[in-house]
C-alpha cells in the first residue's frame, strides 16, 4: 500500500536580606544596608559598578522555552525531520510505528537522491489520493500535534508523504520481468532487504523502463504491500517521481528504541558497472574539461 507518513534553570530568586548581611557580617540592618549600598554604588576613582540584579527564574522561563522553540522550527527545517511509518511497505526495513529521522540538509547543496537510498517524498499525485490524513477526533490533542508538528517535534498528520527505496535514478534503466530480479542499467540486483517470501518482482512485474533525468524509481522493500512506482505507470511521469519532492533521506530508525538502526546504502548499489550505461556522456565531457584548459594555455604561450 502507499506508505504515508506522518511527517537549565539558570538561576532562583537571592533571598531577601540575606547577601548584604553575609558580605559584611552585620547582626544590624541598617549596618547591612549602608554596606550593600557601598558594595554597589560607583566609587569617585570608576572602581565599582552597580551589581546587576538576578532574574527569577519564572521571568527567564519565556525566554528558553522561545529560543528553544526557534531552534526546534530551524532544525526541522533545515536539517533534521521526524516522520512515521503507518504502513508495512517497507517491511522489515521500517515496521509499523517506528520514527525515522530525515536528513533535509544536504538537498541544500544540490544533492540528489542516490541508488539504495529510504527516502521520504512528497506525492508526485495520485499516489495517495484514497489515504486518508491521519488526525485526532479531539481538538486539544489535535491542536498539540499541529503545534508540535510545526517546530518538527512530532510528525505531521497533514503532510500526504511517502517512504520508499530508491531503485534507480534520471538517465537509468529499470527492469524486472517474472518474478525478477530488478536489473538497473543490465546489472541485476541482489536485495537481501526485500520482505521474506516475497520475490523481486512482487506481483507486479514490468518491462524496461527509462527513467527521465531529474525523477527517480522507487520500490518498497516489502514488494507484495508496497504501491510503488510499478503501480504508477499510467501516470504522468510514468511511475517515477520528481527529485524536487524528496524531502529528504532517512538515515536513522530513532524510535522505539528497540528498533534503532541505521539505514546504510546496500552493498549490491556498488556494483561495478551499475553506473556505466547511465553516463554515456562522461567520458567526452570530462575530456572536454581538460582539453579545454590545456588548449587556452597553449594559445597564451604562443601569443
Amino acid at each position: 500500500m502507499g506508505d504515508l507518513v506522518i511527517g537549565a534553570r539558570s538561576g532562583g530568586p537571592e533571598p531577601e536580606g540575606e547577601g548584604p548581611e553575609q558580605l559584611d557580617g552585620s547582626d544590624r540592618p541598617g549596618q547591612a544596608a549602608s554596606a550593600a549600598s557601598n558594595s554597589t554604588e560607583e566609587t569617585p576613582e570608576g572602581g565599582g559598578k552597580k551589581q546587576a540584579k538576578q532574574r527569577s527564574f519564572w521571568k527567564e522561563l519565556p525566554i528558553l522555552v522561545g529560543i528553544a522553540l526557534i531552534l526546534a522550527l530551524v532544525i526541522k527545517t533545515f536539517f533534521v525531520q521526524a516522520f512515521s511509518i503507518p504502513s508495512g511497505s517497507m517491511q522489515n526495513t521500517l515496521q509499523i510505528g517506528d520514527r525515522v529521522l530525515v536528513d533535509k540538509l544536504t538537498p541544500w547543496f544540490g544533492a540528489e537522491p542516490e541508488r539504495g537510498e529510504v527516502v521520504v517524498f512528497h506525492d508526485p499525485g495520485g499516489w495517495l489520493s484514497d489515504e486518508p490524513t491521519q488526525q485526532s477526533d479531539n481538538a486539544i490533542v489535535r491542536g498539540i500535534q499541529e503545534a508540535l508538528s510545526f517546530v518538527g517535534l512530532m510528525p505531521s498528520a497533514n503532510e500526504k508523504d511517502l517512504i520508499k527505496r530508491v531503485i534507480a535514478v534520471g538517465g537509468d534503466t529499470v527492469e524486472c520481468e517474472g518474478t525478477g530480479p530488478v536489473k538497473v542499467n543490465g546489472i541485476a540486483l541482489d536485495e537481501p532487504y526485500i520482505y521474506p517470501g516475497n520475490t523481486p518482482c512482487g506481483d507486479k512485474p514490468f518491462g524496461k523502463v527509462n527513467v527521465p533525468e531529474g525523477r527517480i524509481w522507487v520500490m518498497g522493500d516489502h514488494r507484495a504491500d508496497s504501491l510503488d512506482s510499478r503501480f504508477h505507470q499510467d501516470q504522468p511521469g510514468g511511475g517515477t517521481v520528481p527529485v524536487d519532492n524528496v524531502v529528504g533521506r532517512a538515515f536513522v530508525v530513532a524510535w522505539p528504541i528497540g528498533n534503532w538502526a541505521t539505514l546504510p546504502v546496500p552493498d549490491t548499489f556498488d556494483q561495478k558497472g551499475l553506473a556505466a550505461a547511465a553516463l554515456p556522456y562522461a567520458p567526452p565531457v570530462a575530456g572536454a574539461a581538460v582539453a579545454l584548459p590545456a588548449v587556452w594555455w597553449l594559445r597564451r604561450k604562443r601569443g
